[in-house]
C-alpha cells in the first residue's frame, strides 16, 4: 500500500488517507474518491490530496474485514453469533443468545499474530452473553492488506468463536435458616440467586427453606428437583466438612473443588450427585454484584467444564472491586504489609 499526497487529477478511485471538512459535512477518511469528490476539492481550491492506494493483490479494508469475520464465524447461527455490517475496516460480532462465549484462544492469538494490521478484540473467555452484547470486533487498521496475509489469518481464525447455550435449563435451591432468624421466600439473597439464572435463561423450579444442619440439608437434596442443586447457607461454610458439603456427602454425592481464588467468592464449593452438579455458593452471592460464584454458575449451566485446575486458573483477575457494603476490612488490614 502506498501514501501520499498527489494532484486532484491523479486522486480518481484512491482512498482519502484524511478526512476533508467541507462547507456542508465532511468527506471522511476511507472514503474512495470519485469525480463528484474531486469536482467539489477542486471547488474549494484544493490542488492536491493526501491518498492511500492499494497495490496489486491487496484486499480493500471492509472487504478484508467480512471476509476474516466470515471464517471466524462461518455458521451464525449454529453459533448464536451475528455478523454485524462492515464500516471503515471493522466487523462487530454480537450474540443472539444467552450463554458464554467460548474463543478459541490459540486461533485468536494466531490470527493476531499474523499481521499488526489485522486484528481481533474479543471479551474474555467464558464471559457471559446476553442478545445484542458485542463479543468481538475485527479491526483492519490500514485501508486494506494483502491477500496473502489475509488468507493466513482466515486459516488460522476459522470457527474461533461461538456462544454456548445454556445446556441445564433448571435449578433447584435450598436455603438454611437458624434459629432466631428465619428466611422470608422474599428474601433478597433469594431474590439475587433468581435474578442470576434467570439471566441465563435458567428456570427456578424450587426454592427449599430448611435448618441449618447436615440432616436437613440432605434431606432436601434427595428431594429438589432441576438440573442443577444449589445451596446458600445461613453462615458461611469455613470448610469442606461443614454441614453443606457433608449434605452432598452424606446424599451420595462427591466434593470436588471446596474454596477458590476469587475475592469475593472465596467459600464457594463445587460438587455432584448423579448428574447433577452441585454449587455452595458464598455469602456474597446474597447480592447482585460479580462475585465468584457468578464464574463457576454461568459456566456449569451453559455444559462447560469446571475442574479443580478451572478454579485454581481463576486465581489470576479474581481480585474483583471492592463492593459497597464491605470497603474497609481489605483495606484496613495489614497496612503495613
Amino acid at each position: 500500500m502506498r501514501f501520499g499526497p498527489v494532484p486532484l487529477t491523479e486522486a480518481l478511485g484512491a482512498v482519502l488517507a484524511h478526512s476533508v471538512q467541507l462547507p456542508k459535512g465532511r468527506l471522511r477518511k476511507g472514503r474512495v474518491l470519485t469525480a463528484d469528490d474531486l469536482d467539489t476539492l477542486a471547488a474549494l481550491g484544493r490542488g492536491r490530496v493526501t491518498v492511500a492506494r492499494l497495490d496489486p493483490g491487496d484486499i480493500e479494508e471492509n472487504s478484508a474485514a467480512r471476509r476474516l469475520a466470515q471464517a471466524l464465524v462461518p455458521d451464525p447461527d449454529t453459533v448464536g453469533l451475528d455478523l454485524q455490517e462492515a464500516f471503515t475496516g471493522r466487523v462487530n460480532i454480537r450474540a443472539t443468545r444467552p450463554g458464554v462465549v467460548g474463543i478459541d484462544v490459540a486461533a485468536v492469538e494466531a490470527l493476531n499474530s499474523v499481521d499488526p494490521m489485522i486484528t481481533l478484540a474479543t471479551v474474555p473467555q467464558w464471559q457471559r452473553a446476553w442478545p445484542g452484547m458485542m463479543v468481538g470486533t475485527v479491526k483492519i487498521i490500514a485501508y486494506g492488506v494483502a491477500e496473502t496475509a489475509l488468507g493466513r489469518a482466515e486459516a488460522a481464525a476459522r470457527g474461533a468463536l461461538c456462544v454456548r447455550p445454556v445446556a441445564l435449563p433448571t435449578a433447584g435451591l435450598i436455603v438454611t435458616e437458624v434459629p432466631g432468624d428465619p428466611v422470608s421466600p422474599e428474601d433478597k439473597g433469594i431474590a439475587a440467586v433468581a435474578g442470576r439464572l434467570d439471566a441465563l435463561g435458567v428456570a427456578l423450579e424450587a426454592v427449599q427453606i430448611v435448618a441449618h444442619d447436615t440432616e436437613s440439608i440432605t434431606a432436601a437434596l434427595a428431594s429438589l428437583p432441576g438440573a442443577m442443586k444449589l445451596i446458600l447457607t445461613a453462615s458461611a461454610t469455613s470448610d469442606i466438612h461443614d454441614v453443606a458439603p457433608s449434605a452432598v456427602v452424606a446424599a451420595g454425592g462427591q466434593i470436588t473443588r471446596f474454596g477458590m481464588p476469587v475475592d469475593p467468592g472465596n467459600l464457594l464449593f463445587l460438587g455432584q450427585i448423579g448428574a447433577a452438579p452441585v454449587i455452595g455458593l458464598p455469602g456474597c452471592a446474597r447480592s447482585p454484584a460479580l462475585n465468584g460464584a457468578d464464574w463457576v454458575l454461568e459456566r456449569v449451566a451453559c455444559g462447560v467444564p469446571v475442574s479443580a485446575a478451572d478454579i485454581a486458573a481463576m486465581g489470576v483477575g479474581g481480585l474483583l472491586k471492592e463492593i459497597p457494603t464491605r470497603p474497609q476490612p481489605r483495606a484496613g488490614r495489614n497496612q503495613n504489609g
